[in-house]
């Protein structure tokens, strides 16, 4: 199992997420920023735990985010 953390009001809407793993970010036509699908909120941090067979293109996804919101741990 994997958490992914995502602070969200930092993020820029540069769409790196969304392109890598499509089934676990969206953009938001609201606010421009994107969403971690399935993610709980607390305090503004979006969490979600999923499988291991998310782990590359989420790590991928935390790599070229620009601001450095995303965080990917193994469980």
């Amino acid at each position: 199992m994997i958490r992914i953390t995502h602070f969200r009001a930092k993020c820029i809407g540069c769409n790196y997420c969304v392109e890598v793993a499509p089934y676990r970010w969206e953009m938001d036509e609201t606010d421009g920023k994107c969403n971690l699908i399935d993610a709980k909120q607390k305090k503004g941090i979006f969490n979600t735990i999923t499988s291991d067979d998310e782990y590359e293109a989420n790590v991928e996804a935390a790599e070229l985010c620009p601001v450095n919101i995303i965080k990917v741990k193994k469980m």
